[in-house]
C-alpha cells in the first residue's frame, strides 16, 4: 500500500511533469536533448508476462510530437533488492515502446537509501544501468519568492525534503507566503501538512492561522467567501468544513451532519470565526 509520503511525491509529477526534467539537471551529467513539451506516459509495462511491471509515474520530453527523452520516476522510501531486477525491465521495455532515449529518476527521503538505490546495475558484459537519484542533499532549498511562486511543485518538494533541515521555518514561510494563494495551492499545503513532523506541523499551521492579523483575516475570509458566495447557510457549512479540513482538524460523521443541517447563519459566521484559530474541533463547535 503506497505512503501518504510516496503519493505526495508522484503527485507533483502529475500536476508539473516539466519536474522530471529540472530534477534530472539537478543529478545527471548528460545534457537534456532539445524539447519543447513534456507530458505524462503510461507507466505500466505490460509487455512482461506472467509478472505485471508498473512504474511509478513516466514523463516523456518531446520535440514536436516525437519522444526525444523518457524519464521514468521511481519513489524509494527504503531500500528494496527486487528493484534492482524490475527498474531494467522498465527502461528496456519503454525504450522499445516510444523508441528514444530513457532514464530512471529516483527519489528518496533519506541518505542511506539514495545510496543503495544509486548503486551500478549490472545488466550483461559492458551494459551497466546507473540510476540517478535524487536525494534531500541534490534538492535546492527554495526560500525566495521567485522560486517559490515560479515553481510550487519544486517549493513543495524543498519543503518534503529538508522538513528537518537548519532552514525548514524559512522554506515553510516561503511556501505558504508564495504557494498557498496560487493554483493547487491549498491542495500543496495539505500535502506537505499530512507528511510534515509534529514540530514543523504545528509550525506551518501557526503560520496560516496566527501570523500577522491581516494574513489571519485572509485565511478565514478565503474560506468563509466560499459559502459567502451561495448566498444560503449550506454555503458557510461547505466554507467551514473546507476549513477544518485544511487545518486538518478531525470531523467525525455526526458532528458533519450538526454542521451541514444548521440553518442558524450567525452561528455558522461565529464556528468559521472560531475554526481560523482553533486547535480542535471542540473549540469550533462546544464554546
Amino acid at each position: 500500500m503506497p505512503t501518504v509520503l510516496h503519493e505526495v511525491m508522484i503527485d507533483l509529477f502529475r500536476h508539473r511533469p516539466r519536474l522530471a526534467a529540472e530534477l534530472l539537471g539537478y543529478v545527471s551529467d548528460d545534457p537534456l536533448p532539445e524539447f519543447d513539451n513534456v507530458r505524462l506516459d503510461c507507466g505500466d509495462f505490460p509487455d512482461i508476462d506472467p509478472t505485471e511491471y508498473r512504474a511509478d509515474a513516466v514523463v516523456v520530453l518531446t520535440s514536436g510530437t516525437s519522444p526525444v527523452l523518457a524519464v521514468i520516476i521511481e519513489v524509494q522510501l527504503k531500500p528494496d533488492p527486487d528493484k534492482h531486477w524490475s527498474w531494467p525491465v522498465y527502461l528496456t521495455t519503454l525504450r522499445a515502446r516510444l523508441r528514444c532515449r530513457t532514464a530512471l529518476l529516483v527519489l528518496c527521503p533519506n541518505e542511506r537509501t539514495a545510496d543503495r538505490c544509486g548503486r551500478p546495475i549490472g545488466i550483461a558484459p559492458g551494459c551497466t544501468l546507473r540510476p540517478l537519484v535524487v536525494s534531500p542533499n541534490k534538492v535546492p532549498v527554495v526560500t525566495d519568492a521567485a522560486t517559490a511562486t515560479n515553481n510550487p511543485e519544486l517549493a513543495v518538494l524543498s519543503a518534503i525534503a529538508h522538513r528537518r533541515h537548519p532552514e525548514r521555518d524559512a522554506i515553510l514561510t516561503t511556501l505558504v507566503e508564495h504557494v498557498l494563494d496560487g493554483p493547487n495551492g491549498e491542495m500543496y499545503l495539505d500535502l506537505v501538512t499530512a507528511v510534515m513532523p509534529v514540530a514543523a506541523r504545528h509550525f506551518l499551521e501557526s503560520l496560516m492561522t496566527t501570523g500577522t492579523y491581516e494574513y489571519k483575516s485572509d485565511f478565514a475570509r478565503r474560506y468563509y467567501a466560499r459559502g459567502k458566495a451561495d448566498g444560503e447557510a449550506t454555503g458557510e457549512a461547505r466554507a467551514l468544513l473546507t476549513m477544518l479540513r485544511a487545518r486538518r482538524i478531525r470531523v467525525p460523521d455526526e458532528a458533519e451532519a450538526r454542521i451541514r443541517e444548521c440553518t442558524d447563519a450567525d452561528l455558522l459566521n461565529s464556528w468559521v470565526e472560531r475554526a481560523a484559530t482553533a486547535k480542535s474541533l471542540g473549540e469550533v463547535l462546544d464554546r
